[in-house]
């Protein structure tokens, strides 16, 4: 599969892995997709182009939680052209995470912080 990575981002929640695992696959996509699970992973693929992988491993404080979208349609530059080069696309899958990260945090009653990547 060819893919192309357009943006990361993680964070931190500080509750362990098994409940932010259950916590994530809760906040499940509401349109349709198809689902590929591994050991804390999860990967939605659907659209044309869109694939969205979510992985959760251990940290000091708790659990990270990563976010990584990918182009899975090719070639690129013609996926890019017909969505106006995903212009500000990071930044509103970063505040999309933001956002769930910290519905996460309120749902389990712990902290939550983003990481620089």
């Amino acid at each position: 599969m060819t893919r192309k990575l357009l943006v990361e981002v993680a964070g931190v929640v500080c509750a362990p892995v098994e409940q932010v695992w259950t916590a994530v696959l809760g906040d499940a996509p509401d349109h349709p997709m198809r689902t590929e699970r591994g050991d804390h992973t999860v990967a939605y693929q659907g659209g044309w182009w869109y694939r969205g992988e979510w992985s959760v491993t251990p940290h000091a404080e708790g659990s990270t939680l990563l976010h990584r979208v990918y182009c899975v349609a090719g070639p690129y530059w013609a996926v890019a052209l017909a969505n106006k080069g995903f212009a500000g696309f990071g930044r509103r899958t970063r505040r999309s995470f933001a956002e769930g990260l910290a519905g996460i945090g309120e749902r389990l009653g712990c902290a939550t912080r983003l990481v620089q990547r």
